[in-house]
């Protein structure tokens, strides 16, 4: 029984491995380059909907952004 129930199991793990495949629902990254007079605020607010304070926090983390300070010609990842 035990047998018969661990050959299930590994199928199982198999038939999960070989259907299941990486989320492409992000898409593709984009990238954002800074011009002069640019904050996180106004880059957040035209190329996100929804939240600006979630997005604005999402720049900063994907870009491992100390300061709130932007250099024209830096180029920044957007989630």
């Amino acid at each position: 029984m035990f047998a018969k129930l661990l050959m299930i199991a590994i199928l199982a793990v198999i038939a999960v491995g070989l259907v299941a495949h990486s989320s492409q629902g992000a898409g593709r990254e984009r990238t954002y380059v800074v011009r002069p007079g640019d904050t996180l605020w106004s880059i957040a607010q035209s190329t996100h909907a929804g939240d600006v304070r979630e997005a604005v926090w999402q720049i900063e983390q994907r870009n491992d952004l100390g300061s709130a300070t932007l250099q024209p010609g830096q180029r920044l990842r957007l989630p």
